[in-house]
């Protein structure tokens, strides 16, 4: 196994505001978390459709995630530790002031993995 964990950040946002998150995003959060967090890489949706499959698919009321971003970090106390606190400060509060509709978030989900090599 690897070491360290990754926190994958899946977002479902309303879609009559996703053309304005993704300007947001693309011109303040995004480059602004990669700045302050480990983050690999921030996605937002292409409109393509999903492929669902397996033994009990169920897709959520809310639809498909359309916004991902992972972030890497040590263990999770250092997740615990930097997370909160970074998000917290006066800058990421500026850029969160600029969002152009806070309340659009349907389903957000944080998990934690680890590679296997």
């Amino acid at each position: 196994m690897g070491t360290g964990i990754v926190e994958i950040r899946d977002y479902t946002i309303e879609t009559a505001w996703l053309k304005e998150y993704k300007v947001w995003a693309e011109d303040l959060a995004a480059p602004w978390l990669k700045r302050n967090l480990d983050v690999i890489d921030f996605w937002v949706d292409t409109g393509l459709e999903a492929e669902v499959s397996g033994s009990n698919p169920i897709v959520s009321s809310n639809g498909q995630a359309n916004v991902c971003w992972i972030i890497r970090w040590r263990d999770k106390a250092h997740r615990e530790a930097v997370f909160r606190k970074t998000m917290a400060g006066s800058e990421w509060q500026e850029i969160w002031s600029k969002h152009p509709n806070a309340k659009a978030y349907l389903h957000m989900n944080a998990r934690f993995m680890e590679s296997l090599g």
